[in-house]
C-alpha cells in the first residue's frame, strides 16, 4: 500500500513535502537546456515539476526579460518532470510567481 499524497484533518489538506509544488523559477542547466516550472531541491537532483522548455526565449536584452513572464514571441515546450543533477545546474533564477501561474 502506497502513502496517500494529502491528508485533510479539520478541513485542513496537507500535503507530503515531496508532493508540494515548490517556486516557480526559470533553470538554466549545462549543455544549454533551461526549463521554467516548480523548483524542488531534493537531495542531489533539482526537480522541476510542471516543467516547460524555453525553446525560444523571444527576448531582445535577454532571458532576465523572461522574470516577469513570457513574452509574445516565446516559445514554452511542455516536459512534464525533469529531475536534473544538481552539477549540471548552472543557476537558478526567481521570477514574478503571479506571472508565470498559467503553468
Amino acid at each position: 500500500m502506497s502513502a496517500p499524497d494529502s491528508i485533510k484533518i479539520d478541513d485542513v489538506e496537507y500535503v507530503r513535502k515531496e508532493m508540494a509544488p515548490g517556486d516557480i523559477k526559470i533553470v538554466v542547466l549545462d549543455r544549454g537546456f533551461i526549463y521554467v516550472g516548480n523548483v524542488v531541491d531534493e537531495s542531489e537532483f533539482i526537480v522541476i515539476r510542471n516543467a516547460r522548455n524555453i525553446r525560444v526565449w523571444g527576448t531582445s536584452k535577454g532571458l532576465g526579460e523572461l522574470v516577469g513572464g513570457p513574452l509574445a514571441k516565446t516559445v514554452l515546450d511542455t516536459v512534464g518532470t525533469v529531475r536534473a543533477p544538481k552539477r549540471a545546474l548552472i543557476s537558478l533564477i526567481d521570477v514574478e510567481q503571479s506571472k508565470w501561474q498559467s503553468l
